[in-house]
């Protein structure tokens, strides 16, 4: 059996999309960045559905290069076939949505990274792992991509790979329309269409619109054109159409496009084309590679590029197969997908991964140091000083983690900022607070701004994480002011593409029971706040903590997860807390820190340990509770 589904082969490229809509390209204020390209999106958007991938492609030795490399690797790609080119530059583009027919765009591609692509890049071994190569049309246009794009062909149709064409013409790509004219799609040229039609018959797929298939048949009539084709290549030929969707023809082109066989479209409101079809590639790819007849495949490369067309972006628009699958048993229910609240919420809960914090999160063991208020009331507390001392924090976490997945920190900003800043990129998970510490009801930090516009300015792949001091027996004036602040936390955490953690603490309100914080998830979820992760505090019994996790998944299957926190609890008590907790899959780990850093800080602060003991002490303590949490893990899944 092959190790690898497709093989996609050709451009990449950092995409920055402006994100002032029905601007133009001039006037854009910010932009939002994605990776981009033809093959790396189909690359990406197959992966998405379950399908084994790859690109081969360039990239430079810098930070661009780096961040197309860590997204493939976070998308779940094979990325062997990535060249890291230490003489030129990545790709680059900058695109806006005008409206819902212009969409300006400039190519950054001057003798850049995946334009030196060779020969000598196309490894035999590998191509031979794979079901399928994916060709696009780009790398056709010069003799040194061109000789290693044929080489690739050859080298897949030797070991049995089917092997597909996106025709994917760009006539300034191709040389013969100018630098500010990226968005045309069309312009008639013997030339290309003579290079094109040189390698048409090594495909058994060929895709395009009908004004690709114009260039490819040399001729601006679509059923003459696509006869053309048919001359030089028994490839199926798939012809987009736009609104219209699309038509596959296996043998001999008819009369009529209406004549070859389709799958349903979808009535969705026309958003952003850019990378439309590259989502329809890897909906048909998904189609063509599982076997599926042509209605079928058609029908998902159509709902693929509904997606995409409604979404803002390229790859990040693209659905998993989850979503995908939910999409088709459910059908539209408003045209513009974006803004279509229960979709949103399956295409964030099983895309996050990918688009940010792309770590293995099934296990999170969690030193929490975002202690703000304790810290401040100790003797010998000063702002500089617990600085400090978070830095010694991080230091300790570092330390047991030693690069291995699966652990994790709470940081705040306020008195902890450099060890937060420091611990980005680290490998850790990174969760950082925004209550006002003790504050019931809930206030935020301040730095976030009354709109909570602050938001925007967080790296990616930190965690919004707010405490909630709440309980079902809360008065209705109470419960209105903490819902409304969570609500408006949670909307623009989601709108700043950030994941949210919520955190409810119900024992320090009132008397509990097995369901209170049952309870308390189900209000949450009424409201419309779906939280990436829950933090919840440690039951006494079995029952109260199905009763939560029942909740939970009952509203989110999708969810990240939970973790327990400690309450100060000493060691052997936390160590009872852990079975209880561990018995449930759902339940990922613990976010511990008083119990951890409580006399180390003491000590620090008065003096009375240097830095050195201070780290021992933590990362010791730390270190005993992740084996406690493994260990209760273990025995749990030893029981099931």
């Amino acid at each position: 059996m092959k190790s690898l589904d497709v093989i996609t082969i050709g451009r990449s490229s950092v995409d920055l999309y402006g994100d002032q809509i029905g601007g133009r390209l001039e006037d854009m204020g910010s932009f939002s960045k994605y990776i981009g390209g033809s093959p790396t999106n189909i690359a990406c958007g197959t992966a998405r559905l379950g399908l084994r991938s790859a690109v081969i492609t360039g990239v430079g030795d810098e930070h661009m290069g780096r961040f197309i490399v860590e997204q493939l690797l976070r998308e779940g790609l094979d990325t062997r076939g990535v060249k890291v080119d230490p003489d030129r530059l990545t790709a680059l583009v900058l695109l806006g949505i005008r409206d819902e027919d212009s969409f300006p765009l400039i190519f950054y591609r001057e003798n850049c990274a995946d334009m030196g692509l060779t020969e000598e890049d196309i490894d035999e071994g590998f191509i031979a792992e794979a079901r399928s190569l994916l060709a696009t049309g780009t790398h056709l246009s010069h003799p040194r991509t061109k000789a290693a794009v044929l080489k690739a062909l050859g080298l897949a149709r030797k070991h049995g790979a089917r092997t597909a064409l996106d025709i994917d013409y760009r006539p300034n790509l191709w040389g013969v329309a100018g630098h500010g004219e990226g968005e045309s799609r069309f312009v008639e040229s013997a030339e290309v269409t003579a290079e094109l039609q040189k390698t048409l018959h090594l495909f058994d797929l060929i895709v395009g619109t009908e004004e690709e298939f114009h260039i490819a048949g040399g001729s601006t009539d679509t059923i003459t054109a696509l006869r053309n084709v048919r001359e030089v290549s028994d490839a199926t030929l798939v012809c987009k159409r736009g609104a219209a969707g699309a038509v596959a023809f296996e043998g001999a082109v008819p009369d009529s496009l209406d004549d070859g066989q389709t799958g349903p479209g979808f009535p969705i409101e026309v958003f952003n084309v850019l990378g439309a079809g590259d989502g329809f590639f890897s909906g048909l790819m998904k189609g063509w590679l599982d076997g599926a007849d042509w209605p079928t495949a058609l029908t998902y490369a159509n709902a693929c590029g509904a997606f995409a067309v409604s979404r803002h972006g390229c790859t990040p628009a693209y659905p998993s197969l989850t979503e995908l699958e939910f999409f088709l048993r459910r059908g539209v229910t408003r045209a513009d997908l974006r803004n279509d609240a229960e979709l949103e919420q399956v295409h964030w809960a099983t895309n996050r991964a990918r688009n940010h914090n792309g770590g293995d999160w099934s296990t999170i063991r969690t030193f929490a140091f975002d202690h703000r208020m304790q810290l401040e009331e100790m003797p010998g507390y000063s702002r500089k000083k617990g600085g400090a001392f978070k830095e010694l924090c991080l230091e300790a976490a570092l330390k047991v983690a030693d690069g291995q997945p699966g652990y994790g920190i709470l940081c705040d900003d306020r008195i902890g900022r450099s060890a937060l800043q420091a611990a980005m990129g680290s490998g850790l998970w990174v969760g950082r607070p925004v209550e006002w510490p003790g504050s019931r009801p809930l206030q935020l930090e301040p730095e976030l701004g009354a709109d909570l516009g602050g938001l925007s300015e967080w790296p990616k792949d930190q965690v919004v994480k707010c405490l909630c001091f709440c309980h079902p027996d809360d008065d209705a004036a109470t419960w209105a002011a903490q819902e409304q602040t969570v609500l408006r936390l949670f909307t623009a955490a989601r709108r700043s593409g950030l994941e949210f953690l919520l955190e409810v603490i119900p024992s320090k309100v009132a008397p509990v029971d097995d369901m209170t914080t049952a309870h308390l998830i189900q209000r949450f979820y009424d409201l419309g706040v779906y939280p990436d992760w829950w933090k919840l505090e440690p039951f006494r019994d079995a029952a109260a903590w199905q009763n939560a996790v029942d909740a939970i998944e009952r509203n989110d299957p999708n969810t990240r997860g939970i973790v327990v926190l400690g309450l100060d609890a000493p060691e052997d008590e936390l160590a009872e807390s852990f079975a209880l907790a561990a018995a449930q899959p759902l339940v990922r780990g613990f976010a511990v820190g008083r119990t951890i850093f409580g006399d180390a800080a003491r000590g620090w602060l008065e003096g009375r340990i240097d830095d050195e003991a201070a780290v021992a002490q933590m990362a010791g303590r730390f270190r005993r509770l992740c084996a406690i949490w493994d260990r209760a893990r273990a025995d749990a899944r030893a029981v099931a």
